[in-house]
């Protein structure tokens, strides 16, 4: 996974943890956005405006959301 790699996430969500376990089996390397889920970033708020929840990966600029849907795109890419 060429490019780079942000991941913007909340530390105790199970959910995050899946993606970050699914980069690091990859041996990506990412940038870790702590997100504040009472007050929630322009970042997320843009990547992520219809469901504005975490985690979200942003590859090369491009939000994908939903940790499943995280997880499938790090191993078809």
């Amino acid at each position: 996974m060429a490019g780079e790699v942000v991941l913007l996430d909340f530390w105790p969500s199970m959910f995050g943890m899946r993606v970050k376990i699914a980069l690091a089996e990859k041996g990506i390397k990412y940038e870790y956005k702590e997100e504040d889920l009472k007050n929630k970033s322009p970042l997320l708020l843009e990547m992520n405006p219809i469901n504005k929840q975490i985690p979200v990966l942003i590859h090369n600029e491009k939000p994908v959301c939903e940790s499943l849907i995280i997880v499938q795109y790090i191993n078809e890419v």
